[in-house]
């Protein structure tokens, strides 16, 4: 029995060492522990103060106890996070304001149609960028440069103009979204478009294919790697972008709305939790577009990872 025993777990050892389960578990284990220790260091100082006002006895476990239970923390423990996300998401009904869900699905929605927006605007922007030699001197300096404006310097701009020409709601927030994520659609499109190279395309003249084969047979094909690159970036940007635009319009509901009644009644707690349920959205969107990147790639007869 010992024998057997010894046999099975340094095999185990060593496919959760090789594998990509023990760097996994030793960061998640690592951040845990920074977090815990750090929420201790942060919450101290309060907790002292309130020792000493009331005269209170206190050692180190007392005030590591205090320190991961209190009701407004500089920092909260991880441990109060889980539990406002159960409350906040399974012990209330989806439709209540006081819900993650309802104010998770606020965001997505904008979001995604930002997203939508975003990936058709820098399609066509690469395409004519590729194609036309005036643009591509003229408007790609403009395309890099936009970027260089911070979002919440030109988003309540964004807002008032679009609420004068009477669009409220979704679709500001949509545009600022889409403001934010079309650029590495534009800058992923055009390298992929441009990725043929001058073999190919001496072999598309001699076959007398037009332009538009050209366009569609080859230079499509070749940038759909990276325009799926572009797109796992560009999804996770527009989500930070419906949040950011959730800010300055003083919305009551979105995952920025939350985060920006968190930070005026000082409800950290409720704050790190719609942090962790925007950080676990953006990995959902990341995902999604890797999957329909594999079902493009094996459709086409690519490799996929």
């Amino acid at each position: 029995m010992t024998d057997i025993g010894a046999g099975i777990t340094p095999g185990l050892w060593h496919r959760l060492y090789s594998g990509k389960t023990f760097p996994v578990l030793t960061i998640l284990l690592s951040i845990l522990i920074l977090w815990y220790a750090g929420a201790v260091y942060m919450n101290s100082d309060r907790l002292i103060d309130q020792y000493e006002r009331n005269k209170t006895d206190w050692d180190m476990e007392i005030l590591i106890e205090d320190a991961w239970s209190m009701e407004r923390p500089i920092l909260p423990a991880p441990q109060q996070i889980v539990v406002e996300l159960i409350d906040t998401v399974l012990g209330k009904n989806i439709t209540s304001k006081r819900s993650l869900v309802f104010h998770a699905w606020i965001t997505l929605s904008s979001t995604l149609l930002g997203f939508a927006f975003g990936t058709i605007l820098g399609i066509i922007l690469a395409v004519g960028i590729v194609h036309v030699q005036t643009l591509d001197r003229s408007l790609m300096p403009w395309i890099i440069a936009s970027q260089t404006i911070p979002i919440l310097a030109i988003a309540p701009m964004i807002i008032v103009v679009l609420g004068h020409l009477g669009l409220t709601g979704l679709v500001p927030k949509a545009i600022i979204s889409m403001y934010l994520c079309f650029f590495p659609i534009t800058i992923g499109m055009v390298k992929g478009l441009r990725s043929p190279d001058i073999l190919q395309l001496d072999l598309m003249k001699t076959y007398s294919a037009s332009s538009s084969d050209v366009f569609w047979k080859l230079r499509i094909p070749a940038s759909i790697p990276f325009l799926f690159t572009s797109l796992k970036v560009a999804v996770a940007i527009s989500l930070v972008g419906a949040i950011v635009a959730e800010l300055p319009t003083g919305a009551i509901q979105g995952l920025g709305a939350r985060l920006l009644a968190g930070s005026y009644y000082g409800q950290t707690i409720q704050i790190w939790s719609a942090l962790v349920v925007a950080s676990f959205m953006g990995m959902f969107l990341v995902w999604a577009v890797s999957l329909a990147e594999k079902a493009t790639l094996r459709q086409m007869g690519g490799q996929t990872a």
